[in-house]
């Protein structure tokens, strides 16, 4: 039985991991989860899984929850920061699942990898924001980093069995979002209810945001540069509305391999779990006459260009893309608060690059620095007005 740890556990990731651990009786057992602010989610979830270890937002949150929990409960219920790293690194977890949204996920991902985890990875921020410096301790400590998102876990399955030198070019496909054919007019009016209504998955608030801008896809671009050792000449984003091919591998004979099913994210969660193993999925079967027509299309950086400034950071590397991915985590918030156009989250974005001269990163302190500079950087414009 693979003992694992969920980072996350009440965001749709961690919920939709524990559906493949409830689906898989006697496979998994889960020794630690952590979470946030929903504590009557996690309530559920600890009474089900029994873990040894849990962790919430704050001292207030983990007081709460004890009071809910049955006085018998011998659950160890930690909080902040610390207890986040204790989840991560909890000794009989053999497999961590991070799952926590942004930039908060480095951290504890981190920690996990330092203390010899192998790690499910579906927080994308992590490689994201310190790609170099998290592989390299991935090397030095022999663990290995099995991509949860779709298009990566698509990558990595094509991959599976042949050599990274056969790999001519990775193709990430994304669906377009809810605005794929709006027009620049349009855009300007969206509002945040029509933003979060994604045509194909079901997601946080924070990705679905993303993914109708298609800064999920300028993320996921810097995400397999790191995961698969491609320059970002070889990382290509094509628009698949139909979200059945997760993505594609070109290699160096000319022959294209494509990962197809169904948008659940059960698929690739449970391919990272069992990893090397497959499991039956317990959810419906792909049938391709039923879909009946896939369709491609080349992205629009002018409409879209979120996806641009994800290629622009990736190029720029060092602290760019932490620069870039902290600006957007404001500017979505903003955006979900109310406070900004749809169209500003891109503008906001922009504007903190504008202004950041990148440094090599060196140390997760220098990311952290370059996180915080560009979150006041954005809050300094959001407060001038963008429109």
């Amino acid at each position: 039985m693979k003992k694992i740890a969920i980072l996350g556990s009440t965001g749709s990731i961690g919920v939709n991991a524990l559906d493949v651990v409830s689906k898989n009786p006697g496979a998994l057992e889960v020794v630690a989860l952590a979470a946030g602010k929903n504590i009557g989610v996690l309530k559920g979830q600890v009474e089900r899984f029994r873990p040894q270890i849990v962790s919430v937002f704050d001292e207030d949150h983990a007081r709460r929850l004890k009071g809910m929990l049955d006085s018998a409960d011998r659950t160890e219920i930690l909080w902040g920061e610390e207890g986040y790293r204790s989840v991560a690194t909890a000794n009989a977890a053999e497999l961590v699942l991070s799952a926590i949204v942004g930039a908060a996920g480095l951290v504890p991902t981190l920690a996990a990898i330092e203390a010899g985890k192998d790690v499910a990875l579906a927080n994308k921020e992590t490689l994201v924001t310190a790609g170099a410096l998290v592989m390299e301790r991935a090397r030095m400590k022999a663990v290995r980093i099995i991509p949860v998102d779709s298009e990566h876990s698509a990558v990595f399955q094509c991959i599976e069995g042949n050599s990274p030198k056969s790999v001519e070019r990775v193709i990430l496909t994304a669906s377009g979002g809810p605005f794929l054919r709006a027009t620049r007019t349009e855009l300007e009016k969206v509002r945040m209810s029509d933003a979060l209504n994604h045509p194909n998955w079901k997601m946080g608030k924070k990705i679905t945001i993303d993914s109708a801008t298609m800064m999920n896809k300028g993320l996921e671009v810097i995400e397999a540069r790191w995961l698969f050792g491609v320059d970002y000449e070889r990382i290509d984003v094509v628009i698949h509305p139909q979200s059945i091919i997760h993505s594609l591998v070109e290699f160096i004979d000319g022959s294209v391999m494509a990962q197809l099913g169904l948008p659940d994210m059960r698929g690739p969660i449970s391919y990272a779990l069992f990893y090397p193993e497959r499991t039956p999925g317990g959810f419906p079967p792909l049938s391709l006459s039923k879909v009946g027509r896939l369709e491609f299309q080349a992205p629009d950086l002018e409409r879209f260009p979120c996806l641009r400034l994800g290629y622009e950071a990736g190029r720029a590397a060092g602290t760019m893309p932490a620069v870039m991915n902290a600006a957007n985590e404001v500017a979505v918030n903003a955006f979900l608060e109310e406070r900004i156009a749809f169209q500003s989250i891109a503008r906001v974005i922009e504007e903190v690059m504008t202004r950041h001269v990148p440094g090599a990163v060196s140390s997760l302190e220098m990311v952290l620095e370059a996180d915080a500079w560009a979150r006041s950087q954005a809050e300094e414009i959001l407060k001038k007005g963008t429109g």
